[in-house]
């Protein structure tokens, strides 16, 4: 079951505090106050979103923010969950996992009865010990393999894990395109690593070793040593797995190395951040996996576009889109669940069956609601579905 109405305008008041940023509806009381909140049986429902709203990756968090704050907003115009307002706070985890870490207790102080977020699986699987302890159920955004790893009963993927974005590229990359001089380039984070892994063993399968496997840093800015390496193999294409703004560096970097061959991933690479940071010609041709190519796939997502663009005057994209598939999923399992929390609300999400705006969701005991991608190519700057 799904609630699919327009959204509405809420006022908002902002709270800084250190490694904290929390945007309240108008009316609400400040975090911390659990009066008429959180899991009692009136009041405001209280939601956190914990994602980065400043530094490097804060571009995700704001886009996360964004769809789920216009599902709450279509719920609470139409009365909320079983009548009572939903409140979504907002805390800046700035892509750390120690902040992360710290806001994951100071939400189970506050009573918050379930969380959406992270977009940076480091952050997330750095929080899931904590809010496993707390019983609070979590539906992240991240696709490091390494969140199902954790084999938690209240972490919830809104999203593929890399496994499939990466076996679907490797498949129309080698299966399809018939390439087989396939360098890649990754970084040591979290969501690195699992890329870098699962991209390999999806070569490895298909008889096909890397002409050139480079790791990065997190934090690298000056990759011609790597990518210089990357050059002397002329590979066919390069598989990169890195979030957006190193994944454009990299990919800017290389252009001007000579690198001429087309470059290939999963989420970033499919983001207007990688666009922009790398610069439109030299995305020309790059290869996407994604559950979300585009607001005009489906009649959904391009009512959630219009939707999104009347509320923040800005296109959607995949993360927004993520965001606010998880918060639709969260809102249905406590309406059919009467507002449970811990344990009842997490088998809660476990048991929705929801038509999202990634495809069709159903949970199963690792917590991943959907196992397929789509293939896209930039062109002219915008992702378009790939041809074959």
């Amino acid at each position: 079951m799904s609630h699919r109405v327009g959204p509405t305008r809420i006022g908002s008041r902002a709270f800084a505090a250190v490694a904290m940023a929390a945007v309240l509806a108008g009316g609400c009381a400040a975090p911390g106050e659990s009066k008429g909140s959180g899991s009692s049986g009136s009041g405001p429902i209280k939601i956190a979103v914990i994602d980065a709203q400043s530094g490097q990756l804060s571009s995700l968090g704001k886009w996360e923010y964004k769809g789920a704050k216009l599902a709450v907003d279509e719920w609470n115009k139409a009365g909320g969950v079983n009548g009572r307002k939903i409140r979504l706070d907002v805390f800046d985890d700035q892509g750390d996992p120690t902040v992360g870490t710290t806001l994951a207790r100071k939400i189970d102080s506050q009573k918050y009865i379930a969380m959406l977020g992270t977009a940076e699986s480091a952050v997330t699987i750095a929080m899931a010990p904590t809010l496993r302890q707390a019983e609070i159920p979590n539906i992240a955004s991240g696709q490091s393999p390494g969140m199902v790893a954790l084999k938690s009963p209240f972490l919830f993927l809104n999203g593929p894990t890399s496994t499939t974005y990466d076996d679907t590229l490797a498949k129309y990359l080698i299966d399809g395109k018939k390439l087989k001089k396939i360098a890649m380039i990754s970084n040591n984070g979290a969501y690195g690593k699992g890329e870098h892994d699962a991209f390999l063993k999806a070569l490895s399968g298909r008889g096909i070793t890397p002409v050139a496997d480079q790791v990065v840093t997190t934090d690298q800015k000056d990759f011609s040593a790597q990518l210089t390496k990357i050059r002397q193999k002329q590979p066919q294409a390069v598989f990169i797995g890195s979030e957006e703004v190193e994944s454009g560096l990299i990919v800017k970097q290389a252009r001007d190395l000579g690198i001429t061959a087309p470059f290939a991933g999963a989420a970033p690479q499919g983001t207007p951040v990688f666009r922009d940071t790398a610069g439109v010609a030299n995305v020309e041709g790059t290869i996407v996996s994604s559950p979300y190519l585009s607001n005009d796939t489906s009649d959904a997502t391009k009512k959630f576009a219009a939707a999104y663009k009347a509320a923040y005057g800005e296109e959607a994209e995949l993360h927004g889109a993520k965001a606010y598939d998880g918060a639709q999923i969260l809102l249905t399992a406590l309406k059919n669940s009467g507002v449970a929390t811990g344990r009842k609300l997490a088998d809660a999400i476990r048991a929705v069956r929801y038509q999202g705006l990634m495809g069709d969701f159903a949970f199963d005991q690792t917590g991943v609601g959907i196992s397929a991608t789509s293939i896209g190519v930039i062109k002219k700057g915008n992702l378009v579905k790939a041809e074959g």
